[in-house]
């Protein structure tokens, strides 16, 4: 397998290719999950095709279920020099949402990250009215850091949120 290819125990976690535009697509033109996500909504599948294409190594995942190998979601880990730590993100098509699969999702790549890379330190944040994203966070181990805000990459909307850092020796 990819030495970027994490395996749980329900989960396949791979790099993202062009092949997953359409599933992609699905949670990227959702407006609920898209609530308290930094990217604009995507109108077509067009798109989702320039935002996957437009990705330099970057370690941008899919989530793909094990038992039937649809993709439900997707994460990164990669470094943001501003925090000095590598920065978690994920997200998840909204029928798969409080079934555990973003916190088994983002243990592995955090775990992958400390193995792979050497990353010792790491940074997530969360809309503080996104509760479930907050826990997701907690249950990986990090620990609240402070408030700030976040904005929409296209400045559309503003959002308070919560930071928290991770320290793996």
């Amino acid at each position: 397998m990819d030495v970027k290819t994490i395996e749980t125990e329900r989960l396949i976690i791979r790099p993202i290719s062009i092949d997953d535009a359409y599933d992609v697509y699905e949670w990227a033109s959702d407006p609920i999950v898209n609530k308290f996500m930094p990217y604009p909504l995507h109108d077509n599948i067009h798109q989702t095709e320039a935002w996957i294409n437009s990705i330099e190594n970057k370690n941008e995942f899919v989530f793909v279920i094990k038992s039937s190998g649809k993709v439900i979601g997707g994460g990164s880990m990669s470094y943001t020099e501003k925090y000095k730590a590598y920065e978690l993100g994920y997200n998840l098509k909204s029928q798969y949402w409080g079934m555990g699969y973003a916190t088994e999702a983002s243990k592995a790549m955090i775990q992958w990250a400390y193995q792979s890379l050497g990353a010792h330190d790491f940074f997530a944040r969360h809309a503080n009215a996104n509760h479930a994203s907050g826990n997701v966070i907690k249950k990986c181990g990090f620990q609240f850091e402070n408030y700030g805000k976040f904005e929409k990459y296209d400045g559309s909307k503003i959002y308070e949120v919560s930071c928290y850092r991770l320290h793996i020796d």
